[in-house]
């Protein structure tokens, strides 16, 4: 019964499709978010979905879109370069077997980012892909925040739609997504044309906001923490009654500390207490590790290379610090030493610097680097725009910078250099940009239009014209 549901789902967005093929890349965002085919028992999971309705958007641009308004941007090109590079590395690989398992889903997630931009020539596509993006995910967070309300969750036990560990279903990266879109709630809240600002998107807007909040909570995952005080941070940035906010911010989580699972606070204090915590250790001698070996490799190893890795580090109850300010000799304290190996990066810079060496780190910086500073650039442009119909460039502009932002900082923590949300993320940002500037030169051009065709109106041609000679 569960797959008919999803099959009919996914069929009747297929069919709505056929009549708009834009759509169809829609339904791919929604199969690269939710993987539908993974809910299902059987009948989707035996069917290449994604590849097929890929394969589907692609025919669709190509039939039915105005080729005249896409545009190829230098961010695009550098996505192609690292995409290039990232091949290289792949036949190159120390861990082949490893790296060619996640260079198939790596290039697919690339490639559709590629081509995401050339598809969002308008307004109202952009906000769909949003929405879409932002739906999908609240598909997965409002599942996870009911089940924190009910039980608490706990690391590493909070199941979402399915007990997986993949993707967004992974606690530390669902985490970060779902503070990372609450900007683009705010912007849909207010900005959004498919479902008008009213009262009831006003309040679902509320709802799935403190659904997002609650996902760390119920997930454990420090990096989570992390980027909700980035959040909050960036929400001060044009908030005119800053003070106010940040005393009622700070007010409102200190009366929440009592309300918060016990778990969640003790595996919070593990941030300062990082001595303690074999996980931040592990990370630590891992990126150490990493380090020394681009080094000797300066062209990185190619994917999952950290399955070389061996670490080793010490690990103590309480760190140094702690134990001088106690007034205890730190002499004295047992100090456990770790072996470990084949340990994962856990961290997207390090994942990018050990598997693709100084070039793709310094590609992948570009692409999100740029993002961050496109996206500023056309904020400051358009916040004081007197055109009433620019009045949610700016904005979208913003919420989509404070989401990079989020993202950049949320993988200091964790290893999604190609995760596919985000490069979802940097195609509508791209959108943006190149829309922005295909009307910029429109509005250039129209008024010199419109004294050309006037010209030629006024022009009278002979009533006996002679014919042409030498």
């Amino acid at each position: 019964m569960r797959d008919l549901v999803f099959v009919g789902y996914l069929l009747a967005l297929l069919f709505i499709a056929f009549k708009r093929p834009f759509l169809f890349t829609l339904v791919y965002t929604y199969i690269d978010i939710v993987a539908p085919q993974r809910l299902s028992y059987f009948m989707l999971n035996s069917v290449p979905v994604s590849l097929i309705v890929f394969a589907l958007a692609f025919l669709g641009y190509l039939v039915s879109d105005d080729k005249k308004d896409s545009r190829f941007s230098i961010r695009q090109g550098l996505m192609v370069l690292l995409l290039i590079y990232c091949g290289y590395t792949t036949i190159q690989a120390v861990s082949p077997e490893a790296a060619w398992q996640k260079w198939d889903w790596v290039w697919k997630s690339m490639i559709f980012a590629i081509f995401l931009p050339l598809t969002l020539r308008t307004k109202l596509r952009m906000e769909a892909l949003a929405l879409f993006m932002v739906l999908c995910a609240a598909a997965l967070i409002v599942t996870g925040g009911i089940k924190t309300v009910i039980s608490g969750g706990g690391y590493g036990v909070l199941v979402l739609l399915i007990d997986d560990n993949a993707g967004l279903y992974e606690g530390s990266i669902i985490s970060m997504v779902s503070i990372a879109i609450i900007p683009l709630i705010l912007w849909l809240a207010k900005y959004g044309t498919v479902f008008p600002p009213d009262w009831r998107v006003k309040i679902f807007s509320i709802c799935l906001i403190f659904a997002c909040l609650l996902i760390p909570i119920g997930t454990r995952a420090r990096t989570g923490l992390v980027c909700m005080a980035v959040l909050a941070i960036l929400l001060l940035r044009f908030n005119k009654h800053r003070f106010l906010y940040a005393g009622a911010a700070l007010t409102l989580g200190i009366m929440s500390i009592p309300f918060l699972p016990q778990s969640f606070t003790e595996r919070m204090t593990t941030i300062q207490n990082y001595k303690a915590d074999e996980s931040a250790s592990t990370r630590i001698a891992v990126w150490g590790w990493t380090i020394d070996y681009v080094k000797q490799n300066p062209f990185g190893g190619g994917f999952d290379v950290y399955l070389i890795n061996e670490v080793k580090y010490e690990l103590s109850d309480v760190d140094i610090e702690q134990y001088e300010e106690w007034g205890i000799d730190p002499d004295d304290v047992d100090v456990g030493i770790v072996e470990d190996k084949a340990r994962a990066f856990h961290s997207s810079y390090f994942e990018m610097l050990g598997e693709q060496g100084f070039p793709g780190l310094i590609i992948w910086l570009s692409i999100h680097v740029g993002g961050v500073w496109r996206m500023e650039v056309l904020r400051r442009k358009y916040k004081d725009s007197p055109k009433e119909s620019e009045h949610w460039v700016a904005p979208l502009a913003l919420a989509l910078q404070n989401a990079h932002i989020i993202y950049l900082v949320g993988a200091l923590f964790v290893g999604v250099a190609y995760q596919p949300f985000v490069y979802k993320l940097v195609a509508l940002q791209i959108g943006l940009d190149t829309y922005m500037a295909r009307r910029q030169i429109e509005a250039k051009w129209r008024p010199i239009a419109k004294r050309l065709g006037g010209a030629a109106k006024q022009q009278k041609l002979p009533s006996n014209p002679k014919p042409y000679s030498q």
